[in-house]
């Protein structure tokens, strides 16, 4: 039975979808004025995991995710996040390429990163210029109802209009009243009223026409736009980061609300942010990285999937090359786990154990799920295979394991990586002749226990340039260094 911890009732729910057998989810996804970095495919990650655990427990998931290119402020960090200057403009002039083109680049850009990261396309990619006549749509239906109104062309959503305003974040009215930091705006009535559509100044690039100026649309009512024309007025799951919160998910549920009179999300889901070597990201610190910065240094991009695997998704993680290190060399153990078994598999070795088969497997899988239902503790399942690992280490020590064994456990495997996600090195390189003969003459040494014979021949593959890993006493790897 999975559970999720749902923002909006701060606790842990089971998870029961609107309709039996198939799940509504949407991604907030990126604003493609530049390049996406680590800390958001940490975010990403959440929701790539939770999707692939619900099509695990065989729900058919309907996978959102919007790119917003237009709209989105660069003052998002003050309360309502409608002042500023529109990021896709801005960027336009840095890059000097238009908004359409500065769009585009980093949209393919954000799509080839996800590739690479192994998350699972979603079913569709709205863009928020896209849909323009589903933002004013509901404006009106807005305006119409008394939550939003009008003034020298913008248009405002009125706060006070909605009783529940601030059951998301704990920002209520009463809060912001006291605290919160919010730009003044002449048209607006209250301070904490958000904006719905921006009047455009004349040199603005991206506009369209409305009933009420030749302007563009407000942040948040993007995401109600884009979510209600493919998910419905109610739909399962939200995922985002935690930064999303307030203001752009608190708006998204009283304007959606408000329009439909319904309930907007069943689940909300976020991710806590990524800490640098227990700083914030910033490109000032000198540690705001890319996936590109993670390749460059030699780490494979699945070293940094497990890295983030290794922290529940609303824990605070931190990245620093050194956990990536133990991340990598985690990611070497499941991948020798897995070419042992695979090993003796393609000698088809019978089980040495007929009268007793070992049959153990299952019991890792059936932890493997109660770590996951248990709102998605990656961190607990990802040690339920390393135990895994150790006992089949143990077992194949003792010759226990034959093809039988190996590809039971492999099975097992296979499923859990289904929702891991992980990508194990296909060990396509190949080895010179010369090499493997002296690594063949190494285990022959090993096996009739002439260690001292063993460690020569070991260092004079090294001195040749390669590597040798020892994976049981029978098998080994070799790469180059």
């Amino acid at each position: 039975m999975l559970k999720l911890h749902n923002t909006l009732t701060k606790k842990k729910e089971e998870f029961v979808p609107l309709n039996p057998g198939k799940v509504t989810m949407y991604t907030c996804g990126p604003t493609v004025y530049d390049y996406v970095h680590i800390g958001n495919f940490k975010s990403y990650l959440t929701a790539d995991t939770l999707r692939r655990y619900l099509a695990y427990l065989g729900f058919e998931v309907r996978h959102i995710k919007n790119i917003t290119d237009v709209g989105h402020l660069t003052e998002d960090d003050i309360a309502q996040g409608d002042s500023g200057e529109d990021k896709m403009e801005k960027a336009s002039r840095r890059d000097k390429k238009t908004p359409e083109e500065v769009a585009a680049f980093y949209e393919d850009y954000f799509k080839k990163k996800e590739a690479e990261f192994n998350i699972l396309p979603a079913q569709y990619f709205p863009r928020a210029t896209a849909h323009i006549p589903q933002m004013i749509g509901i404006i009106e239906k807005l305006i119409e109802k008394g939550h939003a109104y009008e003034k020298n062309g913008n248009v405002f959503f009125d706060v006070t209009s909605f009783p529940e305003y601030g059951k998301l974040s704990g920002n209520t009215l009463e809060n912001l009243k006291v605290g919160a930091r919010l730009e003044e705006h002449p048209d607006k009535r209250n301070p904490w009223d958000f904006a719905l559509w921006l009047k455009a100044p004349k040199e603005h690039l991206l506009k369209w026409e409305s009933p009420w100026s030749l302007g563009y649309p407000g942040w948040h009512i993007e995401c109600s736009a884009m979510s209600t024309e493919y998910l419905g007025d109610t739909m399962d799951i939200h995922t985002g980061g935690e930064d999303n919160i307030f203001p752009h998910h608190e708006a998204e549920i009283a304007q959606t609300e408000s329009a439909t009179g319904k309930k907007f999300v069943n689940y909300w889901i976020h991710t806590r942010l990524l800490k640098i070597d227990g700083e914030k990201m910033s490109k000032s610190k000198g540690n705001f990285y890319r996936l590109e910065d993670i390749s460059e240094k030699g780490y494979s991009l699945s070293a940094l999937r497990l890295l983030f695997l290794s922290g529940h998704y609303r824990s605070q993680v931190n990245f620093s090359w050194q956990s990536l290190d133990q991340a990598e060399s985690n990611l070497e153990r499941i991948g020798n786990f897995e070419r042992a078994l695979s090993a003796i598999m393609d000698k088809n070795e019978a089980s040495v154990t007929q009268d007793e088969p070992v049959d153990f497997a299952h019991i890792y899988l059936k932890r493997f799920e109660e770590a996951m239902d248990d709102d998605l503790n990656t961190p607990l399942a990802v040690s339920v295979l390393y135990e895994l690992i150790t006992e089949t280490n143990k077992l194949i020590a003792d010759g226990k394991i034959g093809a039988a064994e190996a590809k039971a456990i492999l099975s097992v495997w296979s499923k859990m990586n289904k929702v891991f996600g992980l990508v194990l090195s296909e060990e396509a390189e190949e080895i010179p002749m010369e090499i493997e003969a002296v690594a063949k003459e190494r285990k022959e040494s090993r096996m009739e226990k002439d260690f001292k014979k063993s460690d020569e021949l070991r260092d004079r593959i090294e001195n040749l340039g390669y590597s040798i890993e020892d994976l049981t006493d029978n098998e080994y790897k070799l790469k180059k260094k």
